[in-house]
């Protein structure tokens, strides 16, 4: 098991930034490494909301399958992906404090085999990055809705 936990500090109202990330084509509108994505319910957004996102990673296509398995309006949305025996479990809540808000990403990854394991544990610092890199076009995006 591994995780990584990534905080930033948003000068956006809550409501905008739990927007940003709980509704996943306004996400992928905001990653430029999301090239598409795909619904798999009606649905798009909240609870059970089901999607296959693709990232482009070193060159390559990688599409992802994900659930929205927690849905707390303007506080917490958490999204689950197995891939190849490993569950990815990411947890973003949101916080407001004196006019800003406090996101964080907590990333947790468990199961696969042991090859898997040693992998993801020397992964674990570029994962953190690129999650560092989400958060960090997130608050861009953000404060620039708060300025317009």
């Amino acid at each position: 098991m591994g995780r990584t936990v990534v905080t930033r500090q948003i000068a956006a109202p809550a409501e905008v930034v739990f927007n940003c990330i709980a509704n996943i084509d306004e996400f992928s509108n905001i990653l430029p490494h999301v090239v598409k994505v795909e619904h798999l319910t009606p649905q798009h957004s909240g609870l059970g909301a089901r999607f296959r996102e693709t990232r482009l990673m070193n060159g390559k296509e990688f599409p992802t399958e994900l659930e929205t398995t927690e849905y707390v309006p303007n506080d917490r949305v958490r999204m689950v992906a197995v891939t190849h025996g490993v569950t990815w479990d990411t947890l973003f809540s949101v916080k407001p404090e004196n006019g800003r808000t406090t996101l964080t990403a907590d990333m947790e990854w468990r199961g696969g085999g042991a090859a898997q394991k040693i992998m993801m544990s020397l992964m674990s610092g570029m994962m953190n990055k690129a999650i560092a890199k989400d958060l960090d076009l997130v608050k861009k995006h953000c404060e620039g809705l708060s300025r317009a």
